[in-house]
């Protein structure tokens, strides 16, 4: 038997994103924004509303990044996302992150947040609030490698957003070889 709760936005995992960008001033800014996800191979999409300083800063800079949330900066990822860049113009300093330019799109990278994805502005649809980016680049800090050089999501330790019970949840251990394990049913 199935519960019906209704149209909700409500999907697992929702990845924690936070967005950064440069404002006017050259202070950088953050967001948290957990409506998002791939759109293309080389795209990325998200829901956010034109009444952020983010969303303002990308549409004048053109680029933006997206660092994975971590559980380890988990309280400072919240913060970013219910803080307004409007109202505190140093949400990064209160969060205690630093931030390297990317030397590939004029944004910053959070330097505490080791993975990142470098996006150049595609389009901002203020109606929708669909803001899509065009991946230029992928960083990742060495610490969060394997031994073969690539992304190691237990070195990474990711969050996702659980919308049910508005908590953040640590991305768990490996279910099975994607691209693999149903090929037994062929």
């Amino acid at each position: 038997m199935r519960k019906n709760f209704g149209a909700k936005p409500w999907t697992y995992p929702q990845p924690v994103f936070i967005l950064a960008s440069w404002g006017e001033d050259g202070i950088p800014d953050a967001m948290n924004a957990a409506w998002g996800g791939v759109s293309d191979d080389k795209e990325l999409s998200f829901c956010i509303s034109a009444d952020h300083k983010t969303t303002a800063n990308i549409l004048a800079r053109k680029a933006f990044t997206v660092s994975m949330a971590t559980d380890d900066q988990m309280a400072a990822c919240d913060y970013v996302g219910i803080e307004s860049g409007n109202k505190v113009k140093n949400k990064l300093e209160k969060a205690g992150w630093h931030v390297t330019p990317s030397a590939f799109v004029d944004a910053p990278l959070i330097d505490e947040l080791p993975m990142a994805v470098e996006c150049r502005l595609v389009s901002y649809d203020p109606e929708s609030c669909r803001l899509v980016g065009e991946i230029v680049n992928v960083s990742a800090d060495e610490a969060v490698l394997d031994e073969a050089g690539r992304i190691d999501p237990a070195k990474l330790r990711p969050i996702t957003f659980d919308p049910v019970h508005n908590l953040y949840r640590t991305v768990g251990e490996v279910a099975g070889r994607a691209f693999h394990d149903g090929l037994q049913l062929k």
